[in-house]
């Protein structure tokens, strides 16, 4: 190990600035979400498979160059008023998603991590605060995600996903497997408050049990749509010889 001997000045930044070098052959435009190719470490106008670097501070027009010709500079954090699919007054604190570099969503499946829910601006509309560096997905524990839609019944290859049902939930018809096959599953009311139902049938003699839920063979599990919040869910366990267990939930869910 060697210690330094004489004065070594160091190259300091401050501030929420960063600059990414840039693929080849593509412009980042001022505004748009950059992504980081996990691959090469370069930037580019966000794919949903990036990570989330930032906002593009000005207009990045690599379009003749070579990867890495040129840098984007970024914003890493801050809030920035954005539109958001679906946004209502009711998503304070909500986590924002996007699915290119100028499409903000609030359904995690096939979309970055961008940050959350600010204030509310108007229909559609929101201030969202954002930090590349320290910001984590809730969801990020979770690496294989799909969106609920109709029939399902899940089976041994659900284990570890997570599964987002929006305000369309209400005719989807969920069927928790038999005992014997282990599954570990979570459910997310994606959709606005008071939107989405969720109804989760256990087998035939089966019951659903969970902290307050005294469980009824043959009886779903339900989320309340009247005080459904966005974010709302059940991670659910087989394995008790009577039924499958709720692991955690948030929001209120009844067996009666």
């Amino acid at each position: 190990m060697t210690t330094l001997a004489a004065n070594s000045p160091r190259a300091f930044e401050i501030g929420n600035r960063n600059e990414i070098p840039v693929i080849a052959s593509d412009i980042i435009y001022e505004g748009a979400a950059v992504g980081v190719v996990d691959a090469s470490g370069h930037a580019r106008p966000l794919n949903a498979a990036d990570r989330f670097a930032g906002f593009a501070e000005a207009k990045a027009d690599n379009s003749a160059g070579a990867a890495a010709a040129i840098n984007v500079r970024v914003i890493e954090s801050g809030k920035v008023q954005l539109s958001v699919s679906g946004a209502v007054i009711t998503d304070l604190g909500q986590p924002v998603y996007a699915t290119d570099d100028d499409t903000f969503v609030f359904l995690p499946t096939g979309a970055a991590f961008i940050g959350f829910v600010h204030r509310f601006v108007s229909s559609g509309v929101v201030v969202v605060a954002f930090d590349t560096m320290n910001y984590q997905d809730p969801y990020g524990e979770y690496t294989v995600r799909e969106t609920l839609s109709g029939v399902k019944t899940f089976d041994i290859e659900d284990n570890g996903k997570v599964f987002f049902a929006d305000a369309a939930a209400d005719d989807d018809a969920l069927t928790m497997p038999a005992v014997a096959t282990p599954v570990n599953i979570k459910i997310v009311a994606i959709g606005a408050f008071g939107t989405t139902k969720v109804e989760i049938a256990p087998q035939a003699a089966d019951k659903i049990q969970g902290p307050d839920l005294p469980g009824t063979d043959n009886t779903p599990l339900s989320l309340t749509k009247a005080t459904q919040r966005r974010g709302d869910f059940v991670r659910l366990v087989t394995g008790d010889a009577n039924g499958p267990i709720v692991a955690e939930m948030r929001g209120i869910w009844t067996t009666a």
